[in-house]
């Protein structure tokens, strides 16, 4: 693998994106793609593969909420997280965030587990699902940021992420662009599950014509306690 040309896309992207990256981030990112690259093969973690595309489509991409809010020394759960997207990379450029790693799948956790033991990461790392675990008192409304970046429908999200945040903190999904009915459909959810209607960042992944969208939802009251429901009933009656 070439470092040097995964840290030059690395590197001028978050440069161009306003971000200052602390030394090390050239390794550790370097070490990230080298790991997914070979667990890929093995576990389903990401379609996107190839320096360019991992550094773009993942990496900054990941790093862009960095310029959507203000991160350092804030409690953060990436749910769903997946190959560690966008959890680790914010990690690595805000070393201060405590930083939670939930995911349903086992196989995906074994790697985040193993990432960040190869990055030297201080992280959490749980096996679980998101409406089991939100309703457990030493998670619930305890984040400052829950981020995700799942495909789920936004009303979906809201349900499964927003018990995680406490009053006054935010939750943020990342989406495409072009998502304002999305948005409007979850109306419902963000009130009843007590929070303001979002606020929008649109931004531009760096060195592409690729634009996405991290929509912000502040949460401005607890949560009911029912909430989240079973996903079944999640799914069959979104809010």
């Amino acid at each position: 693998m070439k470092i040097s040309e995964l840290d030059t896309f690395v590197s001028r992207g978050a440069e161009e994106l306003g971000i200052s990256l602390p030394p090390n981030a050239s390794e550790s990112f370097g070490i990230y793609f080298d790991l997914l690259e070979r667990r890929g093969r093995y576990v389903n973690l990401t379609a996107i593969t190839g320096l360019e595309d991992v550094a773009r489509l993942h990496f900054l991409d990941s790093l862009a909420l960095l310029t959507a809010a203000q991160f350092k020394g804030k409690r953060v759960i990436d749910i769903g997280s997946g190959a560690g997207f966008p959890g680790i990379p914010i990690k690595i450029a805000e070393p201060s965030v405590v930083l939670t790693l939930l995911d349903a799948t086992g196989k995906r956790v074994e790697f985040l587990s193993e990432l960040c033991a190869a990055l030297n990461l201080d992280a959490i790392c749980i096996h679980a699902r998101a409406e089991d675990k939100a309703h457990e008192a030493d998670m619930r409304e305890k984040y400052d940021f829950a981020v995700s970046r799942a495909v789920a429908q936004l009303n979906l999200l809201c349900e499964l992420c927003l018990p995680f945040v406490r009053v006054g903190g935010t939750f943020i999904a990342m989406k495409g662009a072009g998502s304002p009915d999305e948005i409007e459909e979850a109306r419902g959810a963000i009130s009843t599950l007590g929070a303001d209607y979002p606020d929008l960042f649109d931004y531009r992944l760096p060195g592409t014509d690729i634009s996405h969208r991290a929509v912000l939802i502040k949460k401005t009251s607890m949560s009911p306690e029912k909430y989240p429901r079973r996903f079944a009933k999640i799914k069959k009656e979104p809010l």
